[in-house]
């Protein structure tokens, strides 16, 4: 038996017992203590900073400790969590910059109209009681009521509906309400009329986020909604990270699921007990997700998602005994996972596609899903391109310094003067600022932009004459915000290395868009609408991400900010049976681009890199911009 040994997180106090040799992260997770890791434990996020009492109790420090942390930091006691392991008794403090907070997370979502044809039906009847001349079994005689008064034939009960039936039928003197799926298929039988008390449940399952939806089935309407972080992310930050989780054996993949099953019955108990509905009363729920989301949910293996040529175990939709997932809602009841397209074009494009009703317009279309993953659709009713880029979680706050999510007190605007370098800020909640969110992230490279603070390769002017530039043990760095200022007692900064990071990210989303128009043979003004979707997107400035060349220069009329549109097909889909059959088809329509096929892969990923991108007359607004405010290279940008 291995030793165990005592930690305690301050300063809330709580103490857990480990087995000698766990990191303290594992220890983190298992006091439920609110601590960051979005990597998964590889200590590349260097979000889990904690601070070490009894050094002497932990492991020695890491060659990846001595490579994120500074030596300012390792000198004041501090350590990854995730790269620390526990030899003794320790108390651990976690400074408020490493905690998960308060999230904003978005829900709300464009709202499409869609007619009212839910599979979920109930039906109430009166069924005469048996008699000698009239010994009909129970359940004969149910489904001939039905037969008689609504015209539903071929019906069968679940096994679980008929266990109960007998006792049902005659608490009820034989006036009961039964619950039908799909015309074929009872799944509930209860006493009285329960005719107005039909419900379902969405939920988008996203990398970062879920976000779940409690609808009335007879209205179609949403009464309830709640986010939460996707529980699923301490144990990988994207998910690629999370599939190699999962392949370490069956045991490591029902973990995953088991993790984002209950943090959606978390959601579920929770938007019941706001309008007072019995989840069992729920009898069907619609889920979304990319392609691995899906597999893990449905705790299949992920593996080949990995591996070329990427091919998912399944593309079509499924339709699941609620029983069989470990959903909460009615134990009949069904679970209705949409379609996916390809290994890393998911269910959630196809709701993506089936909000903005792209499948069915006349213009040109370009949907943009933001994410750690982001999904490019390009094109309209008669034909629909669709490519996955590995974006990275840049713009989720990981692998920036400051980076941080959308909780309380984080950066999300930033404005600098052209003249003075005087930076502007505005924060999450007006709270002391402690770090730096997504949409920051995209205004502060267009922002040092046209300071003149780094140059279209995204590289500082060292000879800037600014107190806010200074260098940091070999790296240069501009301070958003004094620590004075702060809430963390120190200066939050912008480095180099954050710039390569989010120029990474939106290279990775601008190649995507590009090539996808290149196959389709269009050209920027062939566009007509931009859509903008998923959480981050919502927040994001347009005209800063096109400064940047997160995707092609639009006139921003055509931009349509369109929120958590995956959540919005997830609604569309559980309250009709048509929508179910379009995405269907959407899925089978549209045709996947396996990016790193494309011969130009790599020189337009290069190309992309630059600020906007290295032919900046594709970029006449920005450039005209730059030459306004004396920012235009002087040298003819390189070109791959």
């Amino acid at each position: 038996m291995k030793l165990t040994k005592e930690v305690v997180f301050q300063p809330e106090g709580k103490r857990v017992k480990v087995k000698i040799g766990s990191s303290v992260l594992e220890a983190a997770k298992l006091a439920g203590v609110d601590l960051t890791s979005t990597c998964g434990g590889k200590g590349s996020c260097r979000k889990c900073r904690v601070i070490v009492e009894k050094r002497e109790n932990v492991g020695p420090t890491t060659w990846v400790e001595k490579e994120k942390l500074t030596s300012d930091e390792l000198s004041a006691g501090y350590r990854l969590a995730c790269q620390t392991s526990v030899k003794g008794s320790l108390i651990v403090r976690i400074p408020e910059e490493s905690r998960t907070g308060k999230q904003r997370l978005q829900i709300e979502g464009i709202e499409t109209p869609v007619r009212l044809e839910p599979l979920v039906r109930k039906y109430f009847v009166r069924l005469p009681k048996p008699t000698l001349e009239d010994p009909r079994s129970d359940l004969d005689r149910l489904l001939e009521e039905l037969r008689k008064r609504y015209d539903i034939k071929n019906l069968k009960a679940e096994y679980g509906v008929i266990k109960t039936l007998p006792s049902a039928l005659r608490k009820a003197a034989w006036e009961v309400t039964a619950t039908i799926f799909n015309d074929d298929r009872i799944i509930d039988v209860e006493p009285g009329d329960t005719t107005d008390r039909i419900f379902g449940y969405a939920v988008d399952i996203g990398t970062t986020k879920l976000a779940g939806y409690l609808l009335d089935l007879n209205t179609g309407k949403v009464i309830a909604v709640k986010p939460l972080m996707n529980p699923q992310i301490p144990f990988g930050e994207d998910v690629i990270t999370r599939i190699t989780y999962a392949m370490k054996g069956p045991k490591a993949l029902k973990e995953l699921q088991t993790v984002v099953v209950d943090g959606i019955n978390q959601i579920l108990e929770d938007v019941c007990d706001r309008v007072e509905v019995d989840p069992e009363k729920v009898y069907e729920m619609t889920a979304v997700g990319n392609t691995a989301m899906h597999h893990l949910f449905l705790n299949i293996n992920p593996k080949h998602l990995a591996l070329s040529p990427y091919a998912p175990v399944i593309r079509e939709s499924a339709d699941i005994n609620a029983k069989e997932v470990g959903i909460k809602i009615n134990p009949n009841g069904n679970i209705h996972v949409l379609p996916v397209i390809a290994g890393f074009v998911g269910a959630d494009s196809v709701a993506d596609i089936l909000a903005t009703e792209i499948y069915k317009r006349d213009e040109l279309c370009l949907a943009l899903d933001i994410g750690t993953n982001t999904e490019v659709v390009l094109g309209n009713k008669d034909w629909m391109l669709a490519c996955s880029c590995a974006s990275g979680p840049a713009f989720e706050g990981a692998h920036i310094k400051h980076g941080m999510r959308a909780a309380s007190g984080a950066i999300e605007k930033v404005t600098i003067d052209p003249e003075s370098l005087e930076v502007k800020y505005k924060t999450v909640d007006d709270a002391k600022p402690c770090g730096i969110c997504g949409s920051a992230i995209v205004d502060i490279p267009a922002e040092l932009l046209k300071a003149g603070i780094i140059d279209v390769a995204g590289k500082i002017n060292r000879d800037l004459d600014s107190s806010s530039l200074r260098e940091k043990e070999g790296i240069l760095e501009f301070v958003l915000a004094w620590k004075e200022a702060s809430s963390i007692g120190q200066n939050i900064v912008i480095t180099q290395k954050d710039l390569i990071e989010i120029q990474l990210a939106k290279a990775a989303i601008h190649t995507g868009t590009v090539t996808l128009m290149k196959e389709a043979g269009i050209k920027e003004g062939d566009i007509d609408v931009v859509f903008i979707a998923g959480a981050f997107g919502s927040y994001i400035d347009p005209e800063n991400a096109r400064t940047i060349g997160m995707y092609p220069e639009v006139p921003l009329e055509k931009v349509n900010v369109v929120g958590n549109a995956a959540g919005t097909g997830a609604r569309m889909a559980l309250v009709s049976k048509t929508v179910r059959e379009t995405a269907e088809e959407i899925s089978e329509k549209v045709r996947y681009i396996e990016l790193a096929n494309d011969p130009d892969f790599r020189k337009e990923l290069m190309n992309s890199y630059y600020i906007p991108y290295a032919d900046l007359s594709r970029y006449p607004r920005t450039s005209h911009l730059l030459r306004k405010l004396g920012r235009y290279p002087k040298k003819p940008v390189p070109k791959f």
